[in-house]
């Protein structure tokens, strides 16, 4: 299993997919659990802060995420939710909706369940959040922290949301990397911060191809990634 952590754009969603393709492997997107939740706050008119009725609304809300790295999936109550919870109004909210100590024992819970299943029937996982390798699963054979620099990383949010229709400028872009920042890595409840054990991985100057023939190195050497002759015999080439 590799643990992938780290703040927002340092590309660590698109690192961890294309990494779960390399290795063969399964996939999972914790942070999409917390928007689904903070989406559920949202339509039921709860207020972020109220810490007892998000953890009512997250109790009843039903939450389906997928596993594979090329088709994944997001679905609150049945309805693919996977476009709206990358919205600004769910990134405003999903900080102090994931900060609720029993949001986040729920979600602890049904994440080492979708690990341990798929584990279960495939060769290993990729999971990314802001604390895997920390509280999910401290014992993922490689733990990795991927980072990048403040202006770097509101940059490629600011693109990211200028490329999704939902640009506001540059300005508002450090503004929302620096807020969430705060608030991940200060809040009581699981603060995001590297692993002990956790390869640091500076994505400042690297392109994501640069990451995944990084992270496939840090992989081989762990035992994660099967010889190139051996992952082409188990696809039949």
């Amino acid at each position: 299993m590799v643990a992938l952590d780290g703040p927002s754009g340092t590309g660590k969603t698109t690192v961890a997919r294309k990494l779960a393709a390399r290795l063969d492997a399964g996939y999972l997107d914790t942070g999409a659990m917390y928007r689904l939740v903070a989406l559920a706050v949202l339509r039921s008119g709860t207020d972020p802060a109220d810490a007892a009725a998000v953890a009512g609304v997250a109790r009843a809300a039903r939450l389906d995420v997928g596993t594979s790295p090329g088709r994944p999936h997001a679905r609150l109550d049945g309805e693919d939710v996977g476009a709206e919870i990358r919205g600004a109004a769910v990134t405003t909210a999903v900080s102090p909706v994931s900060a609720v100590p029993e949001v986040r024992e729920l979600l602890v819970a049904e994440q080492r369940r979708i690990i341990a299943e798929v584990l279960a029937g495939t060769a290993g996982i990729v999971v990314e959040g802001r604390d895997i390798g920390t509280v999910v699963a401290p014992d993922a054979a490689l733990k990795v922290f991927l980072t990048a620099s403040a202006e770097v990383r509101a940059s490629r949010r600011g693109a990211q949301d200028t490329a999704a229709g939902r640009g506001t400028g540059a300005e508002a872009a450090r503004a929302a990397v620096d807020r969430r920042d705060h608030l991940d890595s200060t809040r009581a409840a699981s603060p995001m911060r590297a692993a002990e054990d956790a390869v640091v991985v500076d994505t400042s100057d690297l392109s994501i191809d640069q990451v995944i023939v990084a992270l496939g190195e840090l992989a081989g050497r762990r035992g994660l990634l099967a010889p190139p002759d051996e992952l082409a015999a188990e696809h039949g080439r």
